[in-house]
């Protein structure tokens, strides 16, 4: 009976569409316009969230703009009673405001937690036990995200505690196994906690290994594969102080062996050498997890650059992460440089010479470009002899050196031409001062003016 009462509703409906097609069509604009119309509602509503969690974070905690609309990416707020609830509640516990500010920083959704049902609770069993305020200040500021952390938040608290104590010892040491009895015995925190401990010995640096404390990522929550991929990636020669190991262990870690040899055959079916893979493989990791097909689109983007395939096989050696960067950045990019007067030949030659200018951003470019042709003189010849002056710091390495030859330039010891620019930007530091600076040691104020010109980059930076 049910069924039949279901068909005849179906029958129905079909039959009122027939016969008025125009207030169905009508009903079905109706909904369009409300869906769309909830749709920009939604879209003004976050808007107005985000622009009232910009001013908060400026006015509440004297981040800059560019900061503060960096977080609200990540998490907005319409109301400031909770936000308010938080940064009290730190401040009651003797955290500074440059404390506040970076936790809030690295981990702004702790201002969407509830301060007295789900942090309150976390601080004061700290203190409890025995934790003084100055010590779980600077433990929590290191790694906030523990904040938001239930059932591990204990031992999560105590293996920072251990890190950041014996760093201050110059040791090594590890109770591992002491926090690891809180754990339950084959638990993915266990197992963290252990293979942590492990990094830590090989030297990883507190920047990598606290990241991975809070990370829920099979490499480091494994333990049979955990062990025999951090083998082979020691074998590798690897650095463990370095961010490009944990992509190596990554890497090994969620390959099969099968895959990996499949991986090494798609280059090399693109004419690359076995031994020029790995050693693509060990200057970028994720060189091995791309597909076959976006290899291929890779290449055929390079030479729509103007790149035969010798050529392309030669930046990827020196720069594999050019696999990387997608079709629409590659294009942007030639667009750039020839915005700024480059021809297509020139920045083929760029990008030989330094691969990584096909991921600069525009308006990088743009910039650098303006200050090296029209402020300091410079050819767009030296600029293509010379590309990875695109890749220089403006702030520490350009304006302060191009400050110091400025000065020279006008007590006309340079003469009327400024230098060349390898001359100028290429060199060392120590080259550099040697070549501008102490030169003039005949003359001491000088070379106190160019120094104190020189070195105004620590004070902005």
């Amino acid at each position: 009976m049910e069924e039949s009462w279901s068909n005849c509703r179906n029958v129905a409906n079909f039959v009122n569409f027939s016969v008025n097609p125009l207030q169905s069509s009508l009903a079905f604009s109706n909904s369009s316009f409300s869906s769309a119309y909830a749709t920009v509602t939604s879209s003004q509503e976050t808007r107005k969230e985000q622009a009232f969690t910009v001013s908060y974070l400026v006015d509440s905690l004297g981040l800059t703009t560019k900061l503060a609309e960096s977080i609200s990416k990540k998490v907005t707020f319409e109301e400031k009673r909770n936000p308010d609830s938080i940064l009290n509640l730190l401040r009651a516990h003797e955290f500074t405001d440059s404390q506040i500010s970076s936790i809030v920083t690295d981990y702004p959704r702790l201002l969407l937690l509830d301060a007295e049902k789900s942090v309150a609770p976390k601080l004061r069993f700290l203190q409890s036990r025995g934790a003084l305020n100055s010590e779980l200040t600077e433990i929590v500021s290191s790694v906030p995200e523990i904040l938001g952390k239930d059932r591990s938040f204990v031992v999560y608290y105590d293996f920072v505690k251990e890190v950041i104590e014996s760093d201050k010892s110059s040791s090594s040491s590890s109770s591992s196994s002491k926090l690891c009895h809180c754990l339950a015995q084959g638990s993915k925190q266990e197992n963290k906690i252990r293979n942590l401990s492990v990094l830590r010995e090989l030297g990883m640096p507190q920047k990598l290994l606290f990241p991975l404390l809070i990370s829920d990522s099979p490499h480091v929550c494994g333990k049979e594969k955990f062990e025999e991929s951090l083998k082979k990636v020691v074998e590798m020669g690897f650095d463990p102080r370095t961010s490009r190991f944990l992509d190596a262990l990554r890497t090994v870690y969620t390959l099969k062996k099968e895959t990996m040899e499949e991986k090494v055959n798609v280059y090399k079916r693109l004419g690359f050498e076995e031994g020029d893979v790995w050693e693509m493989f060990k200057k970028w990791p994720i060189s091995l997890t791309h597909s076959e097909k976006k290899i291929k689109r890779k290449f055929e983007t390079l030479r729509k650059c103007g790149l035969v395939e010798d050529e392309i096989r030669l930046i990827c050696k020196k720069f594999p992460q050019v696999i990387g960067v997608s079709e629409e950045k590659i294009e942007s990019s030639v667009e750039t440089f020839l915005g700024i007067g480059l021809s297509r030949d020139e920045f083929a030659l760029m990008l030989k010479r330094y691969p990584p200018c096909v991921g600069l951003a525009r308006d990088t470019v743009e910039k650098k470009a303006e200050f090296f042709v029209k402020k300091m003189k410079w050819r767009l010849k030296e600029l293509v002899s010379n590309s990875q002056v695109f890749g220089y710091s403006m702030e520490k390495r350009i304006v302060p050196r191009c400050n110091v030859i400025e000065a020279l330039l006008s007590r006309g010891l340079l003469g009327s031409n400024v230098p060349a620019l390898s001359s100028v930007l290429v060199c060392t530091d120590q080259s550099f001062l040697k070549k501008y600076v102490k030169k003039h040691d005949d003359d001491k104020q000088l070379v106190l003016v160019l120094m104190d010109v020189f070195q105004q980059r620590e004070t902005r930076t």
